[in-house]
């Protein structure tokens, strides 16, 4: 299959150059790798150009097209005609040799797949346990493995406001449990979600579909809501032997009190593209998990390192779920 490689970044020269260097050592590689710069400087620029990368197209896009999902719209628009698959990249992340390979692999395995995920391997730490094993509250079992939770999710199992759907889908109100939730199994499972920055898909899905432009700069959430439209359409898979790591680069992030005012009401958008009429019962546990996860956000003032940060964040939290009554986000 021809595959695209598409790598959206933003003020971050060193861990895209890093990034580079691990497409470069894959036993497959990309027919075109497509870096989409949103940089206010020219230091991307600059640092691609004394590193030869094969394949490489470089774009630095104006303030109109700024921006994660602006960017991804962009880079389909660059794409090659005769192209099959579309990969995406975040910028802060290395692969192994065989991710594409891996990754590939899974649509000729199901030929019906319209989008395959890749999998963060560096973030969690798992463990095998028994057939019988029983899990303890402050734990998460899936499929043989187990994992610390949260204290979070702790908390909403004892309220009973926990998931009722297996990592990678989202049940009717919404906060499920990532695909960061299935275990290193080797497997491949079906899934209604994907991360963004470690996907891929056909690229006649790009025919009907795009990125919303709702979510602006960041762009959080912006993979629920794609991969949740998707899935009304046909199926998604992540394949866990297409491994990768993820390393949360802190540039070109939005202040904490932005990112709290996202949270909640980019998670109020993607909650209403899987579920346009929620039932009252959905209404009341998106709320009550909202304000649960707020008033532990505020209770980080007196237990985290970073105070500043943890009220910052809870304050806009808050401030996102009162603009809810007055002013919701429009579909778009």
């Amino acid at each position: 299959m021809k595959f695209s490689l598409i790598v959206c970044t933003y003020m971050r020269p060193e861990p895209l150059l890093k990034l580079l260097a691990s497409v470069q050592a894959q036993n497959l590689y990309p027919d075109e790798i497509l870096i989409i710069d949103g940089s206010l400087n020219a230091d991307t620029e600059n640092a691609l150009s004394q590193n030869q990368v094969k394949n490489l197209k470089y774009y630095m896009v104006s303030n109109a097209n700024r921006g994660l999902t602006k960017q991804r719209n962009f880079g389909i628009s660059k794409v090659n005609n005769d192209t099959e698959i579309v990969c995406f990249l975040d910028d802060d992340t290395i692969l192994e040799s065989n991710y594409f390979e891996k990754l590939l692999y899974t649509y000729e395995l199901f030929p019906e797949a319209l989008a395959v995920g890749g999998y963060i391997s560096n973030e969690v730490a798992w463990q095998k346990v028994q057939e019988n094993y029983i899990s303890k509250i402050n734990e998460f079992c899936f499929d043989g493995w187990k994992r610390k939770d949260g204290s979070r999710f702790v908390l909403r199992k004892k309220m009973n406001l926990d998931s009722d759907c297996p990592p990678g889908f989202s049940s009717l109100f919404s906060h499920g449990r990532s695909v960061g939730f299935l275990p290193p199994s080797n497997k491949i499972y079906e899934v209604e979600q994907l991360m963004g920055g470690v996907s891929s898909f056909r690229k006649s899905v790009f025919e009907k579909l795009s990125f919303s432009t709702y979510f602006e700069g960041y762009g959080l959430y912006e993979d629920a809501d794609f991969t949740l439209r998707v899935a009304k359409t046909g199926k998604l898979y992540l394949n866990t032997e297409a491994k990768l790591s993820h390393f949360h680069d802190e540039s070109g992030r939005p202040n904490k009190y932005k990112y709290g005012k996202m949270v909640v009401r980019n998670g109020w958008y993607v909650w209403r593209i899987k579920n346009p009429n929620p039932k009252l019962k959905d209404r009341f546990k998106w709320n009550a998990i909202t304000i649960l996860l707020t008033l532990i956000r505020f209770s980080n003032v007196f237990t985290d390192k970073n105070k500043n940060e943890a009220f910052t964040e809870a304050f806009g939290r808050s401030i996102g779920w009162w603009s809810l009554i007055f002013n919701r986000p429009r579909k778009i």
